[in-house]
């Protein structure tokens, strides 16, 4: 009989922990111009969907269930220039994301630094974008507070930065720095 439980325990599958699942994210926020690729005062309210992976491979764990998890992120960027000659961007961009979870396994920070390609309205000048097409290079620190079993919060610092590569003559880039928030559904 006890061997008959030993084995049903056994055949349980173990508990998944939250970085194991999918999870897609809609963030938006504000951001500011900041450095000195540009004299326009860009304003943007960007807006990200996000798909993550389950965890790729675990960097460090330790006894009390605190771990470093690193996850796939593929993001659909959608950008509203507010202040600036252009009004729209649309672009995708790929990045690790590297997730510390407490052992709660309710909080995560997470960082992330990747970087990708899209389109805005160029609207030329010699401070202004000079094409439609552009690489973008994002980098977000922020916080994943568990709400649900499948809904988050999310928090955090995000800086993008938009370029031609030097394709037009001059060259300037938008650095942008501010805030995003929302929601991430895990499935």
């Amino acid at each position: 009989m006890k061997t008959l439980a030993l084995l049903a325990l056994l055949a349980l599958p173990a508990s998944a922990h939250e970085a194991d699942s999918w999870e897609w994210t809609l963030e938006s926020g504000y951001l500011w111009n900041v450095g000195n690729n540009t004299d326009i005062d860009y304003e943007i309210i960007p807006t990200q969907l996000t798909l993550r992976s389950p965890v790729m491979w675990t960097w460090w764990e330790d006894e009390s269930g605190a771990k470093i998890v690193v996850r796939n992120r593929f993001s659909a960027l959608f950008e509203a220039i507010t202040h600036g000659p252009e009004d729209i961007y649309v672009g995708l961009a790929a990045a690790p994301s590297i997730e510390y979870w407490f052992p709660s396994e309710k909080t995560s920070a997470f960082f992330s630094i990747g970087g990708g390609f899209g389109w805005m309205n160029s609207a030329g000048g010699e401070q202004a974008m000079g094409q439609d097409f552009t690489f973008n290079w994002f980098t977000q620190l922020g916080l994943r507070q568990k709400l649900t079993e499948d809904l988050s919060l999310l928090g955090g610092v995000y800086f993008i930065h938009h370029s031609n590569l030097g394709a037009t003559d001059p060259n300037p880039g938008i650095d942008a720095l501010g805030f995003t928030l929302g929601f991430g559904f895990q499935f």
